[in-house]
């Protein structure tokens, strides 16, 4: 069932009793200038009304807190776009008003995604007063060249300067860098992931590029100016990429991420082991227990619309949707398989209400286990091998039913 367009009278009449922990989704829109292979939710204003911003984000936490009842946090980001545009006070308020509505023990996790500018590192200092734990820092690339073509603002020798300030600053620390660019060699990505992973960081996000529809790099693609490494060229890159993290004592827990053990993100975590989310902000997306139903629910898209829906009716959901069972076992799969964890059969069968081997292909997953793709762990979940998590876009549509 899809619901339309919710009207002003949206009922809060599905209170949850669920009392699992919520991790919470804040997304800040704003950018200073947008990368040219970002598809992402994020628009450059030349100036905003912050005051009005941070009533709208609180009023539709408000409105989570309302229908969800008292729910323990696990779990806050600010993502984007480029949350650390927005001023502390900002962040201070939505933490202090999460932390309220959604008490918890231990500590939540506050993580604030951050650029490594000069104007964003200035107010580092003020978001770790304002709460903000955990700091995800967007460098990219180490190499000036590269970080020139990827469209960002920074310097190599100024992400390295932000990366010193923010692991003095922050009791965690993670950031990004994105590998398989155009003309890039297993042997140059070894030696700049070896100089990043230099700093003994305890999580870093490595990604290949990828050529997003609709944006800069997708049109240069189209024009033939833009070519990516062929497949065995990414293989070899993602294979380097393990093995190099490995040497720094990082494991794969996910397929883009490393961590050491017990310093992996608990926000992206509850993304990949479907459990409960909150989408609060343009755009948004989130999954929610209410009532009997698994309700996947959108805000909407349009900085400005968005803000309008909150300011009319109390939150910006364009639309909300009770997940069907098929379309539950899906999702899960589609996510849990990226961790090294693995599916677990129990929590899957709870969560979906469809028994994990009846979710699978049965040809499929017995070719894919005759092949080491797939395996069952000693703790009985369904996990990707190191060989299976380089074909998993393709594997997955094969295992589907």
């Amino acid at each position: 069932m899809r619901a339309r367009a919710l009207a002003a009278g949206f009922t809060l009449h599905h209170i949850s009793a669920v009392t699992e922990p919520l991790s919470l989704y804040v997304h800040w829109p704003f950018c200073a200038a947008r990368c040219p292979y970002c598809d992402f939710n994020a628009h450059v204003r030349e100036r905003i009304d912050e005051a009005r911003w941070r009533d709208a984000i609180l009023a539709e936490l408000a409105f989570e807190r309302a229908r969800l009842g008292p729910r323990p946090l696990a779990s806050l980001f600010f993502g984007g776009g480029t949350p650390s545009l927005m001023h502390p006070d900002t962040a201070a308020a939505i933490v202090s008003a999460a932390r309220s509505a959604f008490p918890a023990e231990p500590e939540p996790e506050v993580t604030l995604e951050a650029n490594p500018t000069s104007v964003e590192l200035a107010r580092l200092e003020g978001f770790r007063e304002a709460g903000v734990n955990r700091l995800s820092l967007g460098i990219q690339a180490l190499d000036d060249e590269a970080l020139a073509f990827l469209g960002r603002r920074h310097s190599a020798a100024q992400a390295l300067e932000a990366l010193a300030l923010a692991r003095r600053v922050f009791p965690r620390a993670s950031f990004d860098l994105i590998y398989a660019r155009p003309g890039q060699t297993v042997a140059a990505w070894r030696e700049e992931l070896a100089r990043a992973l230099e700093h003994g960081l305890d999580h870093l996000s490595l990604y290949q590029l990828t050529i997003e529809p609709g944006t800069p790099f997708a049109r240069a693609h189209a024009r033939g100016e833009i070519a990516l490494p062929d497949d065995a060229t990414q293989a070899a890159l993602y294979e380097a990429t393990v093995s190099e993290a490995a040497r720094a004592g990082l494991l794969p827990y996910e397929v883009s991420n490393f961590a050491r053990p017990g310093e992996e993100s608990r926000h992206n975590l509850a993304y990949w082991a479907y459990t409960d989310y909150a989408g609060i902000g343009p755009g948004a997306h989130g999954r929610l227990q209410l009532g009997e139903a698994l309700v996947a629910t959108v805000r909407i898209r349009a900085p400005e619309a968005w803000m309008e829906g909150v300011e009319a009716k109390g939150h910006g959901i364009r639309e909300e949707e009770a997940l069907s069972p098929q379309a539950r076992a899906r999702e899960m799969l589609l996510m849990g398989l990226r961790l090294a964890r693995g599916v677990d059969p129990d929590r899957f069968a709870a969560r979906t209400g469809i028994a994990l081997a009846d979710a699978l292909e049965p040809d499929a997953l017995a070719d894919a286990l005759a092949a080491g793709w797939l395996a069952w762990t000693v703790e009985g979940a369904l996990a990707a091998t190191a060989a299976g998590r380089l074909r998993l876009d393709s594997l997955l549509p094969r295992l589907l039913r």
